[in-house]
């Protein structure tokens, strides 16, 4: 993967060998369009954003509210540019201040777009998918998109159900699949392309993301301290990327080398002796799992170090939430 600005930057977009990436189109014939993608907490909105962009841009786990921000993952494939928004889960259960933070940014991403992808589990619908569903404009074109079809004992079952979410809202259609099947991702990026509006190209054909390697570098940190932490973690803890820095390579043919240093921030001592793990072995694990990733992501060789602290109540400070990257 290379990159199209110092990594300092974090406006700087990485970029790379996309699948089915072309040379450049006639803007006259080019078509492109914004594609909110909103649900209810881990219904898969962030594996199908992945899916769809072809790379791994938003990370996943299987707690609640692993995504944060807004985060913007682009496909460009023939004469079309798919502008996909992973949004976060719209939290309906706690009220502080980082949820409010949220929800505003569900609220932000599904304005100003040419279509919404509402995600939801094939056959389930309950009073969290409802309040994302209210959110949503009759106006604009929204897609159900019914995922974990794979999870479904009985098909059948489905039919049914699809009837009575068009009572629910005027779907443009009905989109049942799976984010892990590649024909299902395929029928869905055929179906998107016939909502977009013929205009030219908001980025440049191989940009994956508009997030920097610093915003990546963290949310990276961020997926394995809660993959490794499992629930005994409260979502509340985030990450803050101290440093971002590279160095040119040493000799020609080698790699550049990015150095990182990130605080874990968590809301008691307990929590912070947890992340530490015994004779340090879990932060240990959570560096070198990151560390690892990265090298990929970034083709570069990264080294990189882990801090923990205590800050209680962070979660419900609106300044501390600003000052820790949410909007």
């Amino acid at each position: 993967m290379t990159t199209t600005a110092d990594p300092s930057d974090d406006n700087m977009t990485p970029t790379g060998d996309q699948p089915g990436a072309t040379p450049p189109v006639d803007p006259a014939t080019q078509r492109c369009g914004l594609i909110a993608i909103v649900g209810k907490p881990n219904v898969g909105k962030s594996t199908l954003l992945n899916a769809l962009v072809g790379q791994k841009i938003s990370i996943t786990s299987r707690k609640a509210q692993t995504t944060r921000h807004r985060i913007t993952g682009v496909r460009t494939l023939a004469g079309t540019q798919f502008v996909f928004v992973d949004t976060p889960g719209f939290q309906t259960v706690h009220a502080n201040a980082l949820n409010r933070s949220l929800n505003r940014s569900v609220q932000g991403a599904v304005q100003d777009v040419d279509l919404v992808l509402f995600v939801t589990e094939a056959g389930r619908f309950n009073q969290a998918d409802a309040k994302v569903l209210a959110l949503l404009d009759a106006k604009v074109p929204t897609l159900l998109v019914a995922n974990k079809l794979d999870q479904v004992n009985q098909r059948a079952d489905v039919a049914p159900w699809l009837q009575e979410m068009q009572q629910r809202h005027a779907f443009a259609e009905f989109v049942p699949m799976s984010a892990k099947n590649a024909r299902d991702v395929e029928r869905l990026l055929a179906i998107c392309e016939k909502h977009l509006p013929q205009q030219a190209w908001f980025y440049d054909a191989d940009e994956l993301t508009d997030r920097s390697e610093k915003f990546l570098a963290g949310e990276m940190v961020r997926e394995k301290l809660f993959r490794l932490t499992g629930d005994e973690l409260p979502y509340t803890s985030t990450v803050v990327i101290d440093q971002f820095a590279e160095e040119p390579p040493a000799r020609k043919g080698q790699k550049r080398l990015v150095r990182i240093a990130a605080t874990i921030v968590v809301e008691r001592d307990g929590h912070k002796a947890m992340v530490i793990g015994d004779k340090g072995e879990r932060i240990k694990r959570i560096g070198t799992e990151t560390r690892v990733e990265l090298e990929k992501l970034l083709d570069a060789k990264v080294f990189i170090e882990l801090w923990v602290k205590v800050r209680s109540g962070w979660a419900d400070d609106e300044a501390r939430v600003r000052s820790f990257g949410y909007e």
